[in-house]
Formats: C-alpha cells, structure tokens, sequence
C-alpha cells in the first residue's frame, strides 16, 4: 500500500476530529465567548462580523472535508459490495460498477426490481432469490410446477 499523503491525512483526521464531542464542545465554548464578550464590544457590527465571517468560513471548508470523507466511505462500500457480487456464484456480474451507468439505466434496473419484488411477494417461500439473468425464468418455472 502506497503511503498517504499530507492532505489525505489531514483529511481523516480533521473528519475525526469534527465529529467528536471535543469538536462539539470546543465550537460551543466559542460561541460562548463570543455571546460573553458583546457587552464588551456594544454587540457592534464588527462583533457579529467576527462570528458570521468565522462560521461563514468553517462551514466552507467542511462541505469540501465533508464531501471527500463521503466519497472515500463511497466508494470503498462500492468496492466492498463489488466483492460480494463477484463472490457469489448465483448474483449477476452485471451489477459490478453500476454505479457508473446513467440515471436513465439506474431507472430502468430500479423498474426491474421493483418487478422482483412483486414477484418474490408471491412466493410462499420469502427467503427464495433470483439473480437479474435469472429471476423471470426461474418464476416462469416455478408457475410451471404448481
């Protein structure tokens, strides 16, 4: 494994970091100072100018961090059901990466299985599955047999 870098290692920590309670406690004791502090400074513009622009900033730069750790967690759960789907002799090799296709193909295996799931309704026996290749022809079969 290559080592990570300067910014994937900050990365991680700083989204550490932000979900802790320490973070939580650490942004409250601030904004406690600065409610504290508006006596001092006549609740003046500049006062309300120092949190604005400081929150207005933190939040900016955690939609970036935040975005990164999301697409991280993203793609190694991709990667993780990837292997499952190739792992398993009776799912259809198909699904691998389609996260990739279009929305309109997303669409139209949504469709397709919203038709499985009526289909697997009807079964008496729920913990019956089909793969995408399979599940019409082993239903047609199963009809043929009763």
């Amino acid at each position: 494994m290559r080592s990570k870098s300067f910014f994937e290692r900050f990365a991680n920590w700083a989204t550490f970091f932000t979900g802790s309670s320490n973070a939580f406690l650490g942004a409250l004791l601030i904004v406690l100072i600065w409610v504290a502090s508006g006596p001092f400074f006549h609740y003046s513009d500049t006062w309300q100018l120092v949190i604005n622009t400081g929150t207005t900033i933190v939040t900016f730069l955690m939609v970036f961090l935040i975005q990164k750790a999301q697409n991280k967690d993203s793609k190694a759960l991709q990667i993780k059901l990837n292997e499952l789907i190739a792992a398993s002799k009776e799912a259809s090799n198909r699904m691998v990466d389609i996260e990739d296709l279009t929305e309109k193909d997303l669409d139209q295996l949504h469709t397709y299985f919203v038709k499985l799931a009526e289909l697997a309704k009807k079964e008496s026996d729920i913990h019956k599955s089909h793969s995408i290749d399979a599940a019409v022809k082993n239903h047609s079969a199963k009809l043929k047999n009763t």
